[in-house]
């Protein structure tokens, strides 16, 4: 007997037998037991070998993430893939360095992988509008905006990072911090990178604060490491900063490092604000102030909008999820 019998003897299509006999959702419970039901009567067998063939080829869910050494998209990776343990799909991680270009790693694995669909995790809007149109399969863009992309078959989630950074600078012009520096990545390829630096900008303008991007500004990747670097960088340039805002905690648990190694406490001597809200930060000395993002509501909506898609849905989906300051021990007020 044949798939074709079965579906034949029970009246529903060969897709729905497919499916069922996949054991894959989007099935109904009635449909379900029927088609098993007729297959243990008939003693129908499934070609194990071919079904093994098309999952390698159809059942690849890809994530792809820029930066290898981010902390928030390994938190993003990590519920992600805690999600998806009782799902058919296979998650296939692919991580990239934070300059290349996504679109076209993305374009190669849908050769190689044959992926029923995409997670991007970070990413460049230039790379979408100049590549995007050769990818066909559902794809959903996190931590970074989509909605003024044309394409149907991708959706975005992201946080609402200018306003955030905007509140959080606003906090602390209200300290009394005038000298603020800012570390964050590059502003060429970075999407994230100019939206947070454009809520510094815009809460500087507003209350008088004199910020030139290339003296008061440290581009470099999202590392510990680099973090540490900027610091030390900045410090050369003997401007007196009274606080440092970097844009990601595990840039800003570096720069807190750099200071204590040329001898300048925190937040006594200078004040050092993260923007992610890493469970990290609750154990460093002193506790982070930061921006706190959900990566768990991150990470189970862009999920859900991706399965949504590989399921049938054809219109995209672009949504903001809150993030808001988390004023903690490494800010405080000045006179």
């Amino acid at each position: 007997m044949t798939i074709k019998d079965l579906a034949n003897q029970t009246g529903y299509s060969l897709g729905t037998v497919s499916r069922v006999l996949n054991n894959q959702p989007n099935v109904s419970e009635k449909a379900r037991k029927a088609i098993m039901e007729a297959a243990e009567a008939c003693g129908f067998q499934l070609n194990t070998t071919a079904q093994q063939l098309k999952q390698t080829r159809s059942q690849n869910i890809i994530v792809l993430m820029k930066g290898t050494s981010n902390q928030l998209f390994a938190s993003l990776m990590e519920t992600i893939q805690n999600r998806m343990i009782s799902s058919p799909y296979h998650i296939v991680a692919d991580y990239m360095d934070e300059d290349g270009n996504e679109v076209l790693r993305a374009i190669q694995l849908c050769r190689e992988k044959k992926p029923r669909g995409i997670l991007f995790i970070g990413g460049n809007q230039r790379h979408f509008e100049e590549s995007f149109d050769r990818i066909n399969v559902p794809c959903v863009l996190v931590t970074n905006d989509a909605s003024a992309l044309p394409f149907q078959n991708l959706s975005s989630v992201c946080s609402n990072d200018d306003l955030a950074v905007r509140e959080l600078m606003e906090g602390l012009i209200r300290m009394g911090h005038r000298k603020i520096a800012v570390i964050g990545g590059d502003r060429q390829i970075s999407d994230t990178t100019r939206r947070r630096l454009q809520g510094c900008i815009a809460a500087f303008q507003d209350h008088g604060i004199d910020f030139d991007p290339d003296r008061d500004y440290e581009a470099v990747r999202f590392s510990s490491g680099d973090g540490y670097k900027a610091a030390e960088t900045l410090l050369k340039r003997n401007r007196d900063y009274t606080a440092i805002f970097c844009m990601a905690d595990v840039m800003a648990m570096g720069a807190i490092r750099a200071l204590a190694d040329h001898g300048l406490r925190v937040p006594e001597d200078v004040s050092v604000v993260g923007f992610d809200g890493l469970p990290i930060g609750d154990f460093t000395v002193p506790r982070l102030a930061t921006v706190s993002q959900s990566v768990k509501v991150l990470a189970q909506r862009s999920m859900e909008l991706l399965l949504q898609g590989i399921e049938g849905s054809v219109t995209p989906v672009h949504e903001v999820v809150p993030a808001t300051p988390l004023w903690r021990e490494s800010a405080r007020e000045i006179q």
